[in-house]
């Protein structure tokens, strides 16, 4: 029988190592092989995609674009289980205003940066952008909680690092919030996409749950 699949999509840029180790580490007890490419042909042979971003989203879609693999990870994003992490989430959405930038439009809606100058937490302190450090996220939201957050309990602390989050437009898309300066999309999904803003490879079991979890996902 063949082995299924998982390809961390390698288009220049991400956090490729951490997210490849943590996928790779939950995928040895499923038999899951874990490849990291730059393959089209391997992403579209892949069972399931992950696709990881990080820093600036105009350089992302830039190398996204120039690598090659625009299309195979469309054509997985419409047909198999993709899961989009930091800056790989907000590449689903239609625009972000860092660049600005255009996004894959997956999702309609639009990445906005944190405008919080003056603003002071409960404790006194300043916020600071970028939000850098763990946070609680809540996926019970007055509907049915997505699969992927199985076994994982609500305002489960995840770790975050950016200065933009996503705004997308149909609240049903938003699976997970978080809180800095104001309630956002800390997750979104839809049919066999999953995105989280944080990153589930440096939160600790949490994280590690919630790959497990998209391994066995059956949208």
């Amino acid at each position: 029988m063949k082995r299924k699949t998982v390809a961390v999509v390698d288009y220049g840029s991400g956090n490729l190592r951490s997210v490849s180790q943590a996928v790779q580490h939950v995928a040895r007890a499923e038999d899951v092989d874990v490849r990291v490419t730059s393959s089209a042909q391997e992403v579209l042979d892949a069972d399931r995609v992950v696709l990881p971003g990080q820093g600036h989203m105009g350089d992302c879609m830039r190398e996204l674009a120039g690598s090659g693999l625009l299309a195979s990870v469309l054509h997985a994003a419409a047909n198999k289980p993709l899961f989009g992490v930091c800056v790989g989430m907000q590449m689903l959405l239609d625009r972000s205003e860092e660049g600005p930038t255009d996004g894959l439009g997956l999702f309609p809606g639009a990445v906005a940066r944190f405008r919080l100058e003056g603003r002071l937490q409960a404790d006194g302190s300043r916020f600071k952008v970028p939000q850098m450090g763990w946070n609680p996220v809540f996926h019970e939201l007055g509907r049915p909680v997505h699969p992927l957050w199985a076994g994982i309990g609500e305002g489960a602390y995840f770790y975050f690092v950016h200065s933009f989050y996503a705004r997308p437009v149909q609240s049903l898309h938003t699976v997970g919030e978080a809180d800095y300066g104001g309630r956002f999309s800390a997750a979104i999904a839809r049919d066999n996409i999953f995105a989280t803003q944080f990153h589930p490879e440096k939160s600790a079991d949490q994280g590690l749950a919630l790959y497990r979890n998209f391994l066995s996902w059956n949208p």
